[in-house]
């Protein structure tokens, strides 16, 4: 049996995952208004793997025989004009997701939850692997934005990206 503050935390981040999901695709709409469909796809396979997320949070507290709860998920409110908004929001939420994750690590930690924090384990280096990928994304649009040319090759680049699931055992 799980510790009760541990389940709880698990259950803040299944919704965490989720809203991740809804603020990416509002990214995603953002980029299709402006005919980036290389940069909405980024964001929609962002919003898929947030989604893949919660999911591996909610069947990892039905596998330890835990009750999922699911709350509202708020309506993303961040103020986009440049294209640069949505990449440096992307990489301000990712830095807030990993310190979440961190909490509910030091949590399991201080109750000796070895198997919670063994799950987390691999949330703690795909957390490092997309705060990555936003800074990557923002020094690209730094590098290559303000040119139409280097915009597009970027936008190109992006279009390519495809959703993996992850593989991560329960």
């Amino acid at each position: 049996m799980l510790d009760k503050k541990v389940v709880e935390l698990l259950n803040d981040q299944v919704n965490k995952e989720f809203f991740s999901a809804y603020l990416y695709l509002d990214f995603a709409n953002f980029f299709e208004a402006k005919g980036l469909e290389g940069f909405a796809n980024w964001y929609k396979i962002q919003a898929q793997e947030e989604r893949d997320h919660a999911m591996l949070f909610y069947q990892y507290l039905h596998n330890n025989n835990e009750q999922v709860v699911l709350e509202a998920i708020g309506k993303p409110d961040v103020h986009m004009e440049t294209l640069m908004d949505p990449l440096k929001a992307a990489l301000e939420h990712e830095e807030y997701v990993t310190d979440s994750i961190h909490k509910i690590y030091a949590a399991a930690q201080q109750v000796h939850d070895f198997r919670t924090t063994q799950f987390l384990d691999w949330f703690v280096k795909e957390q490092g692997e997309e705060e990555t990928n936003a800074n990557n994304l923002i020094t690209k649009m730094e590098l290559f934005g303000s040119d139409s040319k280097g915009l597009y090759m970027l936008d190109n680049e992006l279009k390519a990206r495809v959703h993996v699931a992850p593989s991560l055992v329960l």
